[in-house]
């Protein structure tokens, strides 16, 4: 007998912060579905999604995972994404393929702040989105309350769906506000209708007329009918919702317990009715596409034991079938996913999300087409948020230098939050990502999946060096006999400081050729080799160094000799130039909620920065940023403390700047600890 196809598709982002809920009501979603017989837990590690040994590890998703199911005749496919803010760039990515997301959060009025960089995304990209309120046993506010504080960070109007019916402070039920109909939650059985609670009429005609005044915000005749005091038709608010969130216009609230199955199947029929068809949401995004061609984007890339690379696609058109070529890439095998496990398919219509291995130079963002090179449209894709945290790294095995580059590559398509570059003052290789725990991820990826394991420190500040005063006709001779022709070369520098920022500059003023022109290169090779390593131990900027006399040997000398003549000459001089050591300033824009605007003015301060001004945020509502000078030295765990800070909802952009004077007490701390570590330096 051959199976029946499904005759609609959804595939739904599963998000919010962490300890939330996520991937527990991911686990509730398979097992009512039927889909799965028993229910992992994050803390036996036997979860569908969190199927990664660096998520087990861990206790908590560091990727994205997608899981698919059927429910009512519908195909869904479930991304469950991460919610600790340092590996958001997964979440992001995987959102712009959905065609809905359920924001998942604790009753706890205290933690919503923490939704409002995901609320922010949502509506700036105008993605459909409905709220579940998990735990709801262990909530301390009252469900208007969290209710209440979830509208201060979202700037589309959310319209409670359900209202809660407790007996003391247990949750028991719930009055679906469209039906007015009452339920009673049963462990391991759909919740039971039941008479209204004669208690809970008032309350529940409030919450219901807060949901229709709302949706008539969108709808004349609703408002009409409220206006004239008729009770609405269900089909009619119905209606009302699935165009109302199809248009991102609303947010519906629901709420329930998932690791009891309470309320997840009232969340699953709300999607099957309400959550928008694959065209809608194209329509909706505005998308420009080639006709009568299948059209996908890829939303996350994995590299797998078994499988190799996999890129999970979104369809937005059209259709894909196994051994087609995108982009010139011949697709080598096409797969739903449930966490790790795949299911080998042949064809994948609009709006299905599909596993496609083996395309090989195609990145996470990329759109694919029929075209045999780069598409003719490139779909919008999330750009990599800046780097705001990182570690330089070194092979233990000396001979896995060899091996560095590949790995990386292969780590970074995985994960473009990721970046990695060799600094090229301090010789360091410096891996650069959102977090501490972000970094340890891909370092724990490095090892297991490429047998490349890392040893980390903080990265060294690449410090400077310069001089404060001018000293004239410093002598430079070097005079070396060792049979046949000797070497000599013989010459006289003034050196000064230039402004800062200037960098170096190199003149000559001989005069009757007493140094020969052919010699001259050598004097600036000299100087600016002797540059690279100044009397401190760094690198000196903000220099002229000018030739102004010399001698000569006509068979002696030669370039190389008056190299080495302009070294004894800068050796000699820098020191009376009254070195002075610089530190690299960076150029800092901190963003966060305005409540936070004073402590972020004591962060700036307590870590010898320079606030230059602060002013709201044009694109969010409540958000402050602030504009400051900061060492790069204070900078290495600034993104720790202004999540501390800020509920972990902060953030800063960063670029160096300008390079400054290190005060006095703390150059010499500078330079002894130099000094230890270099044994005692030049």
């Amino acid at each position: 007998m051959t199976e029946r196809v499904p005759s609609g598709v959804r595939n739904v982002a599963i998000v919010g912060p962490y300890l939330s809920g996520k991937t527990t009501l991911l686990e509730s979603l398979l097992f009512v579905t039927g889909t799965i017989t028993r229910k992992g837990s994050i803390k036996e590690g036997n979860t569908v999604s969190d199927s990664s040994a660096e998520a087990r590890d861990r206790q908590m998703s560091v990727e994205v995972s997608a899981a698919t199911t059927r429910y009512e005749d519908i195909r869904f496919t479930f991304l469950d994404c991460p919610g600790s803010v340092e590996f958001i760039q997964e979440t992001y990515s995987a959102l712009i393929g959905a065609g809905a997301a359920v924001v998942v959060c604790e009753p706890e009025v205290n933690r919503v702040l923490t939704l409002a960089p995901l609320f922010k995304f949502l509506d700036d990209w105008e993605i459909p989105h409905l709220v579940f309120i998990n735990k709801m046993d262990r909530s301390k506010n009252s469900f208007m309350e969290v209710l209440n504080a979830l509208k201060t960070v979202s700037s589309r109007p959310l319209v409670p769906h359900q209202y809660p019916i407790r007996q003391g402070e247990e949750p028991i039920g719930f009055i679906d506000l469209v039906s007015e109909q009452a339920f009673h939650y049963h462990p391991g059985a759909p919740a039971d209708p039941v008479p209204m609670p004669e208690e809970l009429k008032d309350a529940e005609q409030a919450a219901r007329q807060e949901m229709l005044e709302e949706l008539a915000n969108f709808d004349d005749r609703l408002l009409e009918e409220l206006l004239e005091d008729i009770d609405p038709p269900q089909e009619e608010i119905v209606a009302d919702l699935k165009m109302e969130l199809s248009a991102d216009l609303i947010v519906p609230v629901f709420m329930g317990i998932a690791e009891q199955d309470y309320g997840v199947r009232h969340l699953l029929d709300a999607l099957v009715r309400e959550a928008p068809a694959p065209s809608a949401t194209v329509e909706r995004r505005g998308l420009k596409l080639p006709a009568n061609d299948p059209v996908a984007q890829v939303i996350k890339t994995y590299y797998t034991p078994q499988g190799g690379k996999l890129s999970l696609v979104r369809v937005w058109q059209g259709e894909i079938t196994d051994s087609m070529s995108l982009n010139g890439v011949r697709v080598g095998g096409m797969y739903r996913m449930m966490g790790q496990q795949t299911e080998s398919v042949q064809r994948a219509g609009a709006g299905e999300l599909v596993a496609l291995s083996r395309m090989e130079g195609i990145f996470t963002g990329d759109t694919l087409t029929r075209d045999n090179g780069k598409p003719k449209i490139e779909l919008p894709k999330v750009e990599p948020i800046p780097a705001v945290f990182s570690l330089a790294i070194t092979p233990e095995k000396r001979s896995d230098e060899v091996k560095i580059s590949a790995a990386m590559s292969k780590l970074l398509e995985e994960d473009p939050a990721l970046s990695w570059a060799q600094h090229g003052d301090t010789h360091e290789i410096i891996l650069w990502g959102q977090g501490e725990i972000h970094l340890k991820v891909g370092l724990d990826r490095l090892r297991r999946k490429y047998n490349l394991p890392m040893k980390t420190h903080v990265p060294h500040i690449p410090y400077k060096e310069t001089i404060r005063k001018t000293t004239a006709r410093v002598h430079g001779r070097y005079k070396h006999q060792s049979g046949g022709h000797g070497q000599f070369g013989d010459v006289y520098l003034d050196i000064q400081p230039l402004p800062r920022g200037e960098g170096f500059n190199f003149s000559e003023k001989i005069v009757g050729g007493v140094v020969p022109k052919q010699y001259i290169p050598g004097v600036e090779t000299g100087v600016r080799e002797y540059l690279e390593q100044g009397p401190l131990g760094f690198p000196v900027v903000d220099v002229a160094v000018t030739l102004v006399d010399g001698s000569h040997h006509s068979v002696d000398s030669s370039e190389q000799a008056f190299k080495q003549a302009a070294r004894l000459a800068m050796q000699e001089g820098m020191t009376q130039c009254q070195p002075a050591l610089l530190e690299p300033i960076a150029s800092v824009e901190i963003s966060a909620p305005s409540d936070f605007t004073s402590n972020m003015m004591q962060l700036i301060s307590g870590r010898r920065g320079q606030i230059l001004g602060y002013e709201p945020m044009s694109d969010w509502k409540g958000w402050d940023r602030l504009s400051a000078y900061i060492p790069q030295s204070e900078m290495q765990d600034l993104i720790v403390e202004l999540r501390s800070l800020t509920m972990g909802v902060g953030f800063f952009n960063w670029e160096f700047d300008h390079l400054q004077e290190v005060p006095d007490k703390l150059a010499e701390r500078v330079l002894a600890m130099y000094a230890e570590e270099n044994g005692n330096g030049k």
